[in-house]
Formats: structure tokens, C-alpha cells, sequence
């Protein structure tokens, strides 16, 4: 067995060891999901250190036969379950078991109801997105990308904290579903022509023009809904308002990514000259994607929301990075990735931890945090900076390097894009006028307690994270670099 094996294989076995603790005992449930996932999370790492950079091709792959007997006929067909990690997928795989210790971290004192149930949802989601990230076949990636729908479905229904989170989790479900049902059918389109759903063939696999633009248009369907691109994106800041704090957590950092990660590991190298063709689309897209969701921002009145447009904008960012189609948009848009994988989660985290409090989340209850709370004003106030990309943070790596990618492929684009920087500050800064300072709600003022132990220790990892990503932005960019110049090889 290999290590990624292992790595998939950990959360599955926390999932059976916590099926035999009695549904009183929840405290041990969430004892031993933390311990597994932070055990994952370590063997992840492992990944990284034995990774080997200079080279590009996938790495740690395992493959499993699966034989079936087709009784009508008495012949035997084989699934082939091939999976692997190159320099793209290795990091969104340390960034999700990263994040599910987080997540059982941030409901181990405010899950009171079904705790049993809410860490084998987790760690079956951690599970699923291993998968997602690391499979080397079409057919089990969409498998794996569908499934994931299952348990965040549960965590925004079961554990959302206020009356429309059914209505959420419906919408979250029905429109990435629907969406990923045109992608299935291409899948289906691609195994009669060739035989095949090995990624290894598939690459190597010319298709005709038309079929290819066809192939495309059924993949962006799917990954379009993901990110959320315009004009599907309505369901993202209905899911995050009602979600958990831990929900909001795990789909800001790493479920947001399996769209530009299937642009990125499918479209682009599958179907190349059909990306090129719909690049002016996707441009045009991300544009108005990146100005719209901005200038929302500023009108919205419910904290979660705010985080929630603005990580809009930054997922249209990077697919503008992406179909810039050259090395540093490419890595740009990765780099943006996993710094946003960081910053979001950790303002979700300080939105939570408010609404912990007052349960509630709307701005005009707040005022004044910064005298009250002065270690929730300094973290709430870094990881804003971090959100607009002040320089020495890992969003500002990022979107540096995909104006860089933009302005080598189309300038015009590069500069609306770099309209965010201007919008970004406005609705950032004005949040935090209002939220830290200003005059205190005196109802409020002698309420307010600062952050725990507990969650001061749960930010520090995300500090440290993007003080790193921005200061050493190459610890990364060199293990991506070879796999991105293969996608563009491809």
C-alpha cells in the first residue's frame, strides 16, 4: 500500500471506529475523529517531504483492479481504481486534511446535538476529497466529485444554524448536481469513442474539433457551478449564511476548488484547442464575476455574506489565471487557491466565534470590537489585509502572479481584473470600520469575552500559513512548477 493509499484509507477508519461509540458518548466521538484527522494530517505531510519536485509525472500512485462478471455474455470486465498526486494535486490534498482537524475544532463545544454523526460526516467528506484530488480516472473522479455532495448536504441541513437551512442545503445539492449531470454524459461520450476513462490514455487522446467544443461546454457546466462562476453562483452565500461555522470552513477552503481543479486537471489539457476558443467566455465571466460580486459586498448587511461574495471574486480571479493559459497565470492561480484556502476559512472562524456569542450576524449589532476584544481585533483585522492582498501575505503572491499571467495574454482583461484591488479595500476596510471601531453597543460592550485559548490556537496555524505562503512564496511554486508545465505541454 502506498502512502496516499494510507492517506485516503485513515479517515475511512476513524468513520468505523466511531461507529461502535454509543451516540451518548460525544465527546469520545470528536476525541477520536480529531485524532485521525490530525494523524492524516501528518501522514499528508509525509507526502510532501518524500515528493519528488524535479519531476512532473504523478507520484505515490496505487492501482486497484476491480473485475466484474457480466453474466448474459460470461465476460469479465475490469475498473481500473488508479490513484496518484503530481505538484498541482499534492497541495490540495495537504490542504484538506489540514482543514478537517480545523472543522472538528470549531464545533467542539457549540455541536451539541448528534456529535457522533457530525464527525462521521466529516471525516467522510475528508475522505471523499482525497479521492476527488487524487484519482487518476474520469469515471471515479466524478464519482468522488459527486459524492462529496452527500455529507456537506448533511452538515448544511442537520447542523445549520438558522430556519432556511434546509432550503440551503436543497439549492446547494440540486444546483451542483444538475450541473454535473451534462459532465456525465460527456464522460459516457468519451468511454464509447475510446474504451476507455484512464487520464493517462485520455491525454494522449486527440478528439475532433467539434466533439471537443461539445466535451468542453459539458465539463464547464459542472466546474462553472463549483467555483461558482455568474450567473450560478446564487447558491454559494445562501449555503454559507445558514451552514455551520465548520461548514462554511470546508466549503470556502477546499470544495470551492474542485471547480478550477477539474478546469485544471480536464479541460485545459483534455480539450486544449476548445480552451482556447472559449477563453474570451471565461474572461469575460471572471470580469463580471470579480466587479459584480464586489460592488454586492459593499450592500450586504450579514457578516457571513460579506466573506462569502468576496471569496466569489476570488475564485473568478483564479479562473482568470487559469485561461491566461501561460506558466505564471497558471501557478498564479494555484498559488490563490491555497492562500485563499487559508485566509477564508480563518474569517469564517472569527465570524463564527462572534456569532458563538450573540448569535447573530448582522453588522449593525457590532461596534467598538476593538476595545473589547483586542486579540479578535488584531487577527480579524490581519487576515482582512491578507483578503486584499497586502504584500508579505499569501493572496498577494497570488494575484500578483495571475495580473502577470493576464497581461501576457490579454491586457484590456488584466486591467479590469486588477479593479478587485480598488473594490476589495473598500469593502474590507469599511467592514472593519464598522465591526472594530466606532462607538460600542454598550449592551453589548460588557458581554463581549475575547478569544478562548481554544480559538486562538486554531487561528495561529492560518497566520503562520500565510505569513509563509507570502515570504517564501517558492517553498511552493518550485514543487507546482513542473506539473503546470506539463498541463500547458499537454
Amino acid at each position: 500500500m502506498s502512502l496516499l493509499a494510507a492517506v485516503l484509507l485513515l479517515p475511512l477508519i476513524g468513520v468505523f471506529l466511531i461507529l461502535f461509540v454509543p451516540s451518548w458518548n460525544g465527546k469520545l466521538a470528536r476525541s477520536i475523529a480529531l485524532t485521525i484527522s490530525v494523524l492524516t494530517f501528518l501522514l499528508s505531510l509525509l507526502l510532501w517531504i518524500q515528493f519528488d519536485s524535479s519531476s512532473g509525472q504523478f507520484q505515490f500512485v496505487s492501482s486497484f483492479a476491480l473485475t466484474h462478471h457480466l453474466p448474459p455474455s460470461g465476460e469479465y470486465t475490469t475498473l481500473q481504481f488508479v490513484m496518484g498526486v503530481d505538484g498541482i494535486s499534492l497541495f490540495f490534498v495537504i490542504l484538506t486534511t489540514f482543514l478537517i482537524p480545523v472543522c472538528i475544532l470549531a464545533g467542539w463545544t457549540t455541536i451539541r446535538t448528534s456529535m457522533k454523526e457530525y464527525c462521521i460526516a466529516f471525516l467522510v467528506l475528508e475522505a471523499l476529497l482525497i479521492g476527488a484530488f487524487s484519482v487518476l480516472d474520469l469515471l471515479l473522479f466524478y464519482v468522488f466529485f459527486e459524492s462529496v455532495l452527500i455529507p456537506m448536504f448533511l452538515i448544511i441541513g442537520v447542523w445549520g444554524s438558522r430556519e432556511r437551512k434546509i432550503r440551503a442545503a436543497y439549492q446547494f445539492f440540486l444546483y451542483t448536481l444538475v450541473g454535473s449531470l451534462l459532465m456525465l454524459l460527456a464522460i459516457l461520450l468519451i468511454y464509447c469513442q475510446t474504451g476507455t476513462t484512464d487520464l493517462h490514455i485520455l491525454y494522449a487522446t486527440p478528439f475532433s474539433k467539434t466533439r471537443e467544443i461539445l466535451l468542453w461546454l459539458a465539463f464547464f457546466a459542472s466546474f462553472a457551478v463549483k467555483v461558482p462562476m455568474l450567473p450560478v453562483h446564487i447558491w454559494l452565500p445562501e449555503a454559507h449564511v445558514e451552514a455551520p461555522t465548520a461548514g462554511s470552513v470546508i466549503l470556502a477552503g477546499i470544495l470551492l476548488k474542485l471547480g478550477t481543479y477539474g478546469f485544471l486537471r480536464f479541460s485545459i489539457p483534455l480539450f486544449p484547442d476548445a480552451s482556447i476558443f472559449f477563453t474570451p467566455l471565461v474572461e469575460t465571466l471572471s470580469i463580471l464575476a470579480i466587479i459584480y460580486s464586489s460592488l454586492t459586498t459593499l450592500r450586504q448587511v450579514d457578516l457571513k455574506k460579506i466573506i462569502a461574495y468576496s471569496s466569489v471574486a476570488h475564485m473568478n480571479f483564479v479562473t482568470l489565471g487559469l485561461f491566461a493559459l501561460n506558466p505564471h497565470g497558471i501557478e498564479g492561480a494555484i498559488f490563490l487557491m491555497l492562500a485563499h484556502g487559508l485566509v477564508s476559512p480563518a474569517l469564517f472562524l472569527l465570524i463564527g466565534f462572534l456569532y458563538d456569542r450573540h448569535k447573530t450576524r448582522l453588522l449593525r449589532y457590532y461596534g467598538g470590537c476593538a476595545r473589547s476584544m483586542p486579540l479578535f481585533a488584531i487577527m480579524f483585522l490581519v487576515f482582512t489585509m491578507a483578503n486584499i492582498s497586502l504584500p508579505g501575505t499569501a493572496n498577494f503572491v497570488g494575484e500578483f502572479l495571475v495580473l502577470v499571467g493576464a497581461f501576457r495574454s490579454n491586457t484590456l482583461v488584466a486591467t479590469l481584473a486588477a479593479s478587485t484591488m480598488v473594490l476589495g479595500g473598500a469593502y474590507a476596510l469599511w467592514l472593519c470600520n464598522r465591526l472594530l471601531y466606532g462607538i460600542s453597543k454598550p449592551y453589548y460592550l460588557s458581554a463581549f469575552a475575547d478569544l478562548s485559548r481554544r480559538e486562538f490556537f486554531i487561528l495561529v496555524p492560518f497566520l503562520f500559513g500565510v505569513l509563509v505562503m507570502g515570504l517564501a512564496p517558492d517553498i511552493f511554486l518550485d514543487v507546482m512548477r513542473c506539473s503546470v508545465a506539463n498541463v500547458l505541454q499537454r
